[in-house]
């Protein structure tokens, strides 16, 4: 068992808030970039062939900042959740598909598909960990 003090700060109410919103700190980070620098974010979707670039940045601003909200607010977090980890399933084959690029470039997009498969972990506990009952406030 661990030390009350882990408990504690296990337990905190202000603990899992904070790891909800470092949890999903890539979405909303990557989403607000796409809504500030709307035309940047057109343009990413569009060097991966996602057309019209313009409905693919909008798409991706509403998955990544509305499913980070329901998560951080503990509020429909199945469906918060779904919807990024979906959406992060996606990006493996449109973005980071390893198998079909050399040297670094697949190294690098191997480790990111791999980084991105341990988040979608991450997001089916944060769902699971939803169903039970609140922490003692």
């Amino acid at each position: 068992m661990a030390p009350s003090i882990i408990n504690a700060i296990l337990s905190s109410r202000i603990t899992e808030t904070v790891a909800r919103v470092i949890l999903t700190f890539p979405f909303w980070g990557s989403g607000l970039a796409k809504l500030i620098d709307f035309r940047g974010g057109v343009a990413e979707m569009e060097m991966f062939g996602l057309t019209p670039g313009w409905l693919f940045n909008i798409a991706t601003i509403i998955v990544q900042l509305g499913g980070s909200a329901l998560i951080i607010a503990r509020r429909h977090t199945w469906l918060g959740a779904g919807a990024l980890g979906v959406f992060t399933a996606l990006t493996i084959p449109i973005v980071h598909h390893f198998w079909s690029l050399e040297g670094e470039r697949a190294i690098v997009a191997f480790h990111t598909a791999g980084e991105h498969v341990g988040m979608i972990g991450a997001l089916i506990i944060v769902s699971i960990l939803a169903l039970r009952p609140a922490f003692p406030r």
